[in-house]
Order: structure tokens, then sequence, then C-alpha cells
């Protein structure tokens, strides 16, 4: 194979990641106490790729996105409410929030999540 020199791609779509090699995807944030802290993989027209790492007691307050967003939880338990219904999603497990729909979540524990949104 072709040696790929991605220095020289004018449209690399997935930043801040390595290219080429096997990752870790809950090894590329790290927990703050009291924070979130988030790290952009991507963010195109219709596609967003966001790693977040959240201390306990830290979320993301009640919104709608114009697109279905799907959480994949990497570390921990992420508490969703999706217009009104409470789910507990842990390390390994996925749940969507419909776009147009009322959701938010809440680290109960310190954890991870890879949240990819995509809009139409």
């Amino acid at each position: 194979m072709a040696d790929l020199n991605l220095k020289n791609l004018k449209d690399i779509t997935i930043k801040n990641i390595d290219h080429n090699k096997v990752v870790n995807l809950n090894d590329m944030v790290t927990y703050q106490d009291g924070q979130v802290v988030s790290r952009t993989l991507s963010q195109v027209k219709n596609i967003t790729l966001t790693l977040f790492a959240f201390d306990a007691g830290e979320g993301i307050s009640t919104h709608s996105a114009p697109g279905d967003a799907m959480v994949q939880v990497l570390d921990g338990v992420a508490e969703v409410n999706i217009d009104g219904e409470v789910f507990n999603v842990a390390a390994g497990e996925s749940i969507v929030m419909p776009a147009n729909i009322a959701h938010g979540l809440e680290a109960r524990e310190r954890f991870k999540m890879l949240l990819t949104l995509v809009k139409q």
C-alpha cells in the first residue's frame, strides 16, 4: 500500500485523532474535577463526533438537537433523560436520542462517551 501522507490532504474531516493508527477513544479525554471535558473529532455539515469526559454530578442540560444523537458510553454510567424517560447507560452500551426531542444527561459517577450527531 502506498505511503499515505495526511499532511498533504486538504479535506481531512476527522481531526484531533491519529490517522492510520489504532487508538483507544477512552484514553483521548481525561477526567477533570468538577468539569465536562470535550474533544471534537469531526464537525462537518451533517455529522459531529465529540468525545466527552464528565465528572460525577456534571451533565448537559435538557435541550433538543436538529439531528439524531447517539451516545456510546466508553467508561462509567450516564443517566440519560429522553422526553422525560430516564435510562441508565453503562460502558459498552449506546442509546439514540431522536432529533427534535428534549433530552439531557447527567453523570451519576464519572463517565466518558462518544457523541455522534447526524443531521439530515
